[in-house]
């Protein structure tokens, strides 16, 4: 698509809605001329290629990517207007526009009858979840795993709830014998689940904790942020199919969280919190006696933590939801091809006498490490770190990322390694870009030869 194109054709059509008001004469205090416009514009310009190229599937690092055409074009347009949706006298089309996009998302997570708005990220989503099960649950315990969000500890604080951290079996996932020892303290009213960990991709056993929750009288709160739209891909009887047990439970927690700006091709931030019962929007209730000038209407920031959020973010997630709707046969085909290229890029790397698997992909993130010798903790982080610096800088770049890893984490998935160190870097890698599928050949070469040059093997 012509994306010059499109951002012409959304600026004609924002001038044409602002010509059928009556005329007005702009206040010259906001009148910059062109020239000193275009000086600082050139320094504007130049000060942004200092970014990575986040567009390529050389940029094989962290969850970054830049957003969809189509939400790029929604979210310029409706900027032009920059409406706010903490009220629907703020912004009466993109308050019905969240209203959609907000039901398209919890019918992909099996919600019938919800409450849910957009935020503006993850962590203010998991804050609200959070909110609302202290009030449900006053006085009583946070539990997370090892390998959950930082966020989560951080939020129990904000909110004055104790967290307890759980710790996570071999691939990362949170251990339920050790979570139903915790539950038997009586001190958790709220556990927190993982689908897809921001470090490994990890999908916690979400069904069978849902078996404890009648007999330990606790909430349970799923942190879907990157791994929330992979829900598209459970049991498809394809290569790229999940496991469906864990995503159909989702269905019956009491609620959940997801990053439309992560794969939901959106720009930053985008968030989304839903809780299954609508009648928790009572933890919500305020008066705004000078905000709210259409009574009848819905006002999403009734039931919002937040008050100013962005009209836009809703506007260009509902056009990209109409080109690529939350469905297997929509963005499920995106998620599907990072899918593929992660799957396919541990089967090369199994494969490969300069990089070792850290562990196997749920989702799209690959972890891996050099295969240094002598295999040490020491070893492998100084190999890692040298690889990432040396990748960014080689005339064909390769942008990565690293993750440190405990020792007892390492070894116990590779016992051949000296836990000469208490942790290591190794490198992960995100594979978020669809275009992936049909670079991850060339990406390998690349970081076997990266690994190759940074270290010596026999």
């Amino acid at each position: 698509m012509d994306l010059l194109k499109w951002m012409i054709r959304a600026h004609e059509e924002n001038t044409k809605w602002q010509n059928s008001f009556s005329s007005f004469s702009p206040h010259p205090s906001m009148e910059v001329g062109d020239e000193a416009f275009a000086a600082v514009f050139h320094d504007f310009t130049k000060r942004l290629e200092k970014n990575y190229p986040f567009f390529h599937p050389s940029y094989a690092g962290h969850m970054v990517r830049p957003p969809h055409f189509a939400a790029t074009i929604g979210y310029l347009a409706t900027m032009l207007v920059n409406p706010n949706n903490h009220a629907f006298d703020g912004g009466p089309a993109t308050v019905e526009m969240e209203r959609e996009v907000v039901a398209q998302l919890s019918a992909m997570f099996g919600f019938d009858t919800s409450l849910g708005h957009l935020t503006t990220s993850g962590t203010i989503a998991n804050l609200e979840a959070l909110y609302v099960a202290r009030e449900l649950r006053p006085g009583q315990g946070v539990a997370f795993s090892e390998e959950a969000h930082f966020t989560h500890s951080r939020m129990c604080r904000v909110l004055g709830v104790e967290g307890h951290e759980v710790r996570a079996d071999r691939h990362g996932r949170m251990d339920v014998e050790a979570l139903e020892e915790l539950l038997r303290t009586r001190q958790i009213g709220t556990v927190v689940l993982t689908a897809g960990t921001t470090g490994l991709g990890a999908v916690d056993p979400i069904h069978d904790v849902l078996a404890l929750r009648e007999r330990y009288d606790i909430r349970i709160h799923v942190d879907a942020a990157y791994g929330g739209f992979f829900t598209l891909l459970q049991g498809s009887g394809t290569a790229e199919a999940l496991p469906p047990e864990p995503w159909q439970a989702i269905s019956r927690c009491d609620s959940v969280v997801v990053d439309p700006h992560k794969h939901g091709l959106q720009p930053y931030g985008c968030g989304a919190v839903l809780f299954n019962d609508p009648a928790v929007d009572r933890f919500y209730d305020h008066d705004s006696p000078y905000t709210y000038c259409a009574p009848a209407e819905f006002n999403p920031g009734e039931t919002s933590l937040e008050c100013s959020r962005s009209g836009a973010a809703a506007a260009a997630l509902w056009l990209t939801f109409q080109v690529l709707p939350p469905t297997p046969s929509g963005l499920g085909q995106v998620l599907g091809a990072g899918r593929r290229a992660a799957l396919d890029w541990a089967t090369r790397i199994r494969s490969s006498e300069a990089l070792e698997l850290y562990q196997e992909p749920e989702l799209d993130i690959v972890t891996y490490f050099p295969a240094v010798r002598p295999a040490s903790m020491r070893l492998v982080d100084e190999t890692s770190a040298r690889m990432l610096e040396s990748g960014a800088r080689d005339a064909d770049p390769v942008f990565l990322s690293t993750l440190k890893v405990r020792s007892d984490a390492l070894v116990s998935r590779h016992p051949g390694v000296t836990a000469d160190a208490p942790e290591a870097r190794i490198i992960r890698s995100v594979l978020m870009k669809p275009e992936f599928e049909d670079f991850v050949p060339r990406l390998h070469d690349r970081l076997e030869a990266l690994a190759f040059s940074q270290t010596t093997f026999r």
